[in-house]
């Protein structure tokens, strides 16, 4: 079991929801001592009504690293084939100094990921292309984000840690052996064994030990509502980072104390 301390994140899902109520929600999850609040990077809503209110997560996010003082911030995730590479650096880059207000560190996360929700390509101009395209962009970009962050002036306040979404064990876990400093994925505990053995093997393969990887996991609904069986075990076998998603209209933050409550007897 990981020595790291146990960190519960929200992800407020930015659909169905005035950006007011976006904006109030954010600051009593950080007042309520979340570790980092998250939301997606997707122009339509993925559940509920299709054309539903729905806003954009970069901008939000600068929003949000201004608004706030303590928690970290990020996207779960962001689309990478949306933008180019350096444009992705620079814009993070730009969000980590905001961030960074009042103590000089940034609160930045880089989530990434390859893109799957083909109306967001299709709607905007984007092409879609294959599952394996998408994935090839990924490792091709991310040492290309890795390199302008070192060229950019200022700088980031910090190695901005980069968090990998996805659990496909071919091309994925192999990036996230390569690049990430945190494996995001929604897996139960028999899934999250054998791709931690696959992880590995991936980082033995490229000569890195993969525990350097922060383990984070989505609540499921089994493990959402006040049961923290499985929540205990996905802990002994390594997992440190939980996320809870929420959608609008209104954000419903009953289980954030609890889950809170919990971390805090974890970490005691």
């Amino acid at each position: 079991m990981t020595n790291r301390p146990v960190r519960v994140a929200v992800q407020l899902q930015p659909q169905h929801a005035t950006y007011e109520t976006i904006r109030d929600s954010a600051a009593e999850l950080e007042e309520l001592g979340v570790d980092i609040l998250f939301n997606w990077d997707h122009f339509f809503p993925l559940n509920g009504e299709p054309d539903g209110a729905h806003f954009e997560s970069w901008t939000m996010l600068a929003a949000l690293a201004e608004q706030t003082r303590r928690v970290e911030l990020g996207a779960l995730v962001n689309c990478n084939s949306y933008r180019n590479a350096n444009l992705q650096a620079d814009m993070a880059r730009t969000i980590d100094r905001i961030s960074a207000h009042g103590t000089g560190r940034g609160r930045f996360i880089f989530g990434t990921g390859s893109g799957w929700f083909e109306r967001d390509y299709t709607e905007y101009g984007y092409a879609f292309g294959t599952v394996g395209q998408r994935l090839d962009a990924l490792a091709h970009n991310l040492p290309v984000i890795e390199e302008r962050w070192a060229r950019l002036n200022p700088p980031p306040t910090r190695k901005i840690p980069i968090l990998i979404g996805g659990a496909g064990e071919k091309k994925t876990l192999r990036i996230v052996a390569a690049h990430a400093d945190i494996w995001h994925s929604y897996s139960d505990i028999p899934t999250l064994e054998r791709k931690l053995a696959v992880l590995a093997e991936h980082g033995r393969a490229i000569g890195r030990d993969t525990t350097e990887v922060e383990i984070s996991a989505g609540v499921l609904d089994s493990i959402a509502h006040r049961s923290f069986q499985d929540a205990d075990e996905l802990h002994q076998m390594g997992t440190t980072l939980f996320t809870i998603g929420l959608s609008g209209p209104d954000y419903d933050l009953t289980l954030v104390a609890d889950w809170l409550a919990w971390r805090d007897q974890k970490n005691t």
